[in-house]
């Protein structure tokens, strides 16, 4: 008797092992901020600094006046770039904030008022066919990858699937299907 109990055990837990175990494959991984994500994002941020697009050599362009959630003041760059094997089209923001901040003060102090950088890299088709293949990613100043409240990392489809929220969102919004803004940046 004992030794069938200790068997009906052991078929208990292996099923419960093997259920669970079927249950994590099961799940969709992660819209954004997976480990695949951060380490693309980390590759990312090591072209954008050779390329001069960040980093303590980058190129600085005009200021702009900013939306949120950006900052307010802004500046931008594009460019082809490309990131472990994929070559695409990348956007970068440098978002600007802080007391005393104006176009005037970020151009003669960049450095001083830099709170983030946002970027967008168009991935080769199909990474995110519906979002026109976008990896989206919010930097610190110094590179590091930002997290949202929640603690989780601004890198990939960020808040894919959350309605209303991140950068996705925002920039299904934009006019021309694209996913760009246009800010007339140097008119303002």
């Amino acid at each position: 008797m004992i030794k069938y109990a200790l068997f009906m055990i052991m078929v208990i837990l292996y099923g419960l092992n093997t259920a669970s175990a079927q249950y994590a494959s099961s799940r969709p991984a992660p819209a954004f901020g997976s480990s695949a994500d951060v380490n693309y994002a980390r590759s990312l941020w090591k072209a954008l600094t050779k390329a001069r697009l960040v980093g303590k050599r980058s190129v600085e362009s005009t200021p702009y006046k900013g939306t949120h959630p950006h900052g307010a003041i802004l500046q931008s760059l594009d460019s082809v770039l490309r990131v472990s094997g994929d070559k695409g089209e990348v956007i970068v923001k440098k978002n600007y904030g802080g007391p005393d901040v104006s176009k005037a003060n970020v151009a003669d102090y960049p450095k001083k008022y830099l709170k983030a950088i946002t970027v967008m890299f168009r991935r080769p088709s199909g990474y995110d066919s519906e979002n026109k293949d976008w990896f989206w990613v919010k930097y610190g100043p110094d590179g590091q990858i930002l997290k949202n409240p929640a603690g989780k990392s601004l890198a990939g489809r960020v808040a894919k699937g959350v309605k209303g929220k991140g950068c996705i969102a925002c920039h299904r919004t934009a006019p021309g299907g694209d996913y760009v803004f246009n800010h007339d940046r140097y008119a303002r």
